[in-house]
């Protein structure tokens, strides 16, 4: 072949090229190397990005972000009414349900159960209540009749449902975080109604740091207990200001909170999970509680949960970026993966159903997800 043919230049160049790409010159465009997977974690092990999901108004549950690969574990928030409605005999099918996609899908679960204001009706017969309005979260400013934290028929109660829940997915392999609640009000945080009027009422009902404390024993030994395959959450809020002789102290709340984490850390050593649920990047109401179980990361295993759905109307201006929900979430995320002051960060960050669903989030996720990738 002649040197100044058109095919012999043509080979040259080929030749030229595949040396240059061999070497990492820039002769050519190498094929993409495929990246990691998404989600970061191991399967069923307690890390990385879980999606929250909470059931819809008709009660059914949108399962679709289970699948998303970025995301390692779903945390299931739900009324304890509308699990047993009545006594004795639960409704298992929204469960069987999200188990069955999480083990297909190869996510583990956080079961987050609301007693509180949430207990079906039947658990409140011959039980004293007192009625108070929701302080946060859907529903907000409801007036609900709560249970006394402390009464011993309302905790039998949720004791004898969380027996018959152990017994049903107790040794599900993807069941791997259960929720430590009952003395509780609108969430499964340790937070009760504490408004000044709040207050009034709950001295009057003879509340004493000392009961509230008994209460949470009891619930965390039977949570120790009941669920041995499974880590216990202790989702973390301050403790009313009222202390063992009933009279209101300014700190006893914190001191009550100490107490009983405390506790659960004799308890259950490693099986102890301690979460905050107000993670957020916005300047508003930031609550030390969150920094303060960031402080915990390396001697238990933490998580935080978003305050709220970045794509939810304003909840972008609380998440730190009003109007760019993406950069919003992302701030929370950076705030939330901090390390703290021995270089250890958080094992998981439960981000909120609608942020997971959206597609202008999924760059996010991926970003997320990939700061919890092993070193």
């Amino acid at each position: 072949m002649k040197k100044d043919s058109p095919l012999w230049l043509v080979g040259v160049f080929a030749l030229l090229t595949g040396i240059a790409s061999a070497q990492g010159g820039t002769g050519a465009i190498a094929p993409e190397k495929p990246g990691p997977p998404c989600a970061a974690t191991d399967p069923f092990v307690i890390g990385g990005l879980v999606v929250d999901i909470t059931p819809k108004k008709d009660g059914s549950l949108d399962l679709r972000s289970v699948k998303n690969p970025c995301i390692s574990g779903v945390a299931l928030q739900i009324h304890w009414s509308d699990l047993e409605p009545v006594q004795g005999k639960p409704d298992w099918s929204k469960l069987d349900e999200l188990f069955a996609a999480a083990e297909s899908s190869r996510k583990w679960v956080h079961l987050e159960i609301f007693p509180g204001f949430f207990a079906p009706a039947w658990a409140l017969q011959g039980v004293k209540t007192e009625k108070f309005a929701i302080r946060y979260g859907p529903g907000r400013g409801t007036v609900l009749s709560l249970p006394m934290p402390w009464n011993g028929a309302y905790l039998n109660r949720w004791i004898a449902f969380l027996k018959l829940l152990s017994a049903r997915y107790g040794k599900s392999p993807a069941f791997r975080l259960m929720a430590a609640a009952g003395p509780t009000s609108v969430s499964v945080e340790m937070t009760l109604p504490n408004s000044l009027e709040d207050m009034k009422k709950w001295r009057a009902e003879s509340f004493t740091a000392r009961k509230f404390k008994e209460a949470w024993q009891k619930v965390l030994q039977v949570c120790a207990a009941d669920f041995p395959n499974q880590s216990v959450s202790l989702t973390v809020g301050n403790a009313l200001n009222i202390n063992d002789q009933g009279k209101i102290h300014p700190g006893e709340g914190v001191r009550t909170r100490q107490a009983i984490i405390d506790y659960a850390m004799s308890l259950l050593g490693r099986r102890l999970v301690l979460q905050n649920s107000d993670l957020h990047a916005g300047p508003l109401n930031q609550q030390p509680t969150t920094s303060f179980v960031m402080s915990y990361s390396g001697r238990v295993i933490t998580g935080l949960e978003a305050r709220c759905a970045a794509e939810l109307g304003t909840c972008s201006s609380a998440m730190g970026a009003e109007g760019d929900p993406p950069r919003a979430l992302r701030k929370s995320i950076d705030k939330g993966m901090a390390p703290n002051n021995a270089g250890r960060h958080v094992n998981y960050l439960e981000i909120h159903e609608g942020d997971v669903l959206a597609d202008e989030m999924q760059l996010v996720l991926r970003y997320g997800a990939s700061l919890f990738a092993r070193k």
